[in-house]
């Protein structure tokens, strides 16, 4: 099983952004705790965890 992260801009498109693969969901989750910022420079608004090809969860990379 491969977690990984996709990104969307305000509108719900796809963001480019380097992609990683990781074993599991708190090896995911920490990798995106020290890269977010770099999602945001890049556009993104929204990550979304995936576990091969089922939606984990979203979650907002912007402040509240």
């Amino acid at each position: 099983m491969a977690w990984t992260w996709r990104y969307e801009d305000a509108d719900g498109k796809p963001i480019e952004h380097p992609a990683e693969s990781f074993g599991g969901q708190a090896d995911a989750e920490s990798w995106l705790g020290q890269t977010w910022k770099e999602a945001v420079a890049a556009g993104a608004v929204t990550a979304v965890l995936v576990e091969d090809d089922r939606i984990e969860y979203r979650m907002s990379l912007l402040s509240p």
